[in-house]
């Protein structure tokens, strides 16, 4: 089967006439505007937000296509990823109807945006070294399949998915799309599989600014793929969905990417220093291998461990109940001194 867009999406999505705002109809930007009902006298703020920000993002875009090794038009950007990831469900899955295969542990946004959307979940769970079991992958799709998401390096394992298993999921799924999910791949060493979206038509790929880049709080996330993909998302998502001030301090930051691999290179070297650490203690069972900026680490007693922590004002996340993390803390990897509190209070845990 070769792949076909118009297989996946849902038909009346294909022929769905999208809201037009006011700057679909003028892009320009001088002129005088009378034309979305706006506020010409300016704004309750020191600074002038009275004007719609860019429904596209051009110029962003036009900057992180170099950075990215793809071209504009194959760039949507949303509210952190977690808005690819619902459009995403909503554009291709018919609720009560289609479904979507998610592998455990993984993000817990790909079930519940599911969810939301009354969409059918099966779990294939990934095997005990966290890889995928492509068998039971391939064998789980059915006709009513349309997306698999696949997280790598994966939340919260922080390891890096096998990339001949990824291509052979690709490779055997062409009746819907594959979405991996890259967000910590900057601190990885693996390539991107953006370069790679003409040759794979059915991928999706979703990063974010939120983790090297620093800005969780700005919440920017990048979905990637081909055009005819890309052009369906923004036929469908708000029309303003990113603000004009998140789009503005990115424009006048975007340049500075060497804050981006200094952070890395040094949240790398903290990881290291970490490990190191946790090691040393007995309370430590096992340390599983990460291309994350966290860790996840099996203790002897992980809930008692966390509310301890929590009581000393240090903030791990409890993964014990999630499958194959049994008694498992996942640990941010944090600055010097705040790895080194961590490890004092370990290490005073009885």
């Amino acid at each position: 089967m070769q792949f076909n867009i118009k297989n996946v999406v849902r038909p009346h999505i294909l022929n769905l006439a999208p809201y037009s705002s006011a700057r679909d109809e003028y892009s320009g930007k001088e002129g005088i505007f009378l034309d979305a009902n706006e506020n010409p006298i300016g704004s309750v703020t020191p600074e002038n937000w009275n004007r719609y920000p860019d429904p596209y993002q051009w110029a962003i875009k036009e900057k992180i296509a170099p950075l990215k090794g793809c071209r504009p038009a194959q760039i949507f950007l949303g509210n952190g990823s977690d808005e690819p990831i619902d459009l995403i469900i909503r554009l291709t899955c018919e609720p009560k109807q289609d479904n979507i295969i998610i592998l455990p542990p993984t993000y817990g946004m790909y079930e519940v945006s599911a969810a939301v959307n009354n969409v059918a979940i099966q779990k294939i769970d990934l095997t005990p070294d966290f890889q995928l079991d492509v068998d039971a992958i391939l064998e789980a799709i059915n006709s009513r399949t349309k997306l698999i998401f696949i997280c790598s390096p994966n939340n919260p394992t922080g390891n890096l998915i096998q990339r001949e298993s990824i291509l052979q999921i690709i490779e055997n799924f062409q009746q819907g799309i594959v979405v991996i999910d890259e967000a910590y791949n900057d601190f990885s060493d693996e390539p991107s599989f953006i370069p790679s979206l003409d040759e794979y038509p059915n991928v999706m790929v979703l990063q974010t600014f939120s983790k090297a880049w620093g800005l969780a709080a700005l919440r920017l996330g990048m979905a990637f793929g081909q055009e005819s993909l890309i052009q369906l998302l923004n036929k469908i998502k708000y029309p303003y969905n990113i603000n004009g001030l998140t789009q503005r301090l990115l424009l006048e930051n975007i340049d500075k990417t060497s804050f981006v691999i200094d952070s890395v290179a040094t949240l790398n070297q903290n990881r290291q220093v970490l490990i190191e650490a946790l090691s040393q203690l007995p309370i430590v069972e096992h340390i599983y291998p990460s291309d994350a900026n966290f860790l996840l680490v099996r203790f002897t007693a992980a809930k008692a461990i966390f509310d301890y922590l929590i009581e000393n004002k240090t903030i791990v996340r409890d993964r014990s109940k999630v499958v194959l993390c049994d008694n498992c803390l996942r640990i941010s990897v944090g600055t010097t001194e705040e790895n080194e509190v961590l490890i004092k209070y370990l290490q005073q845990y009885q």
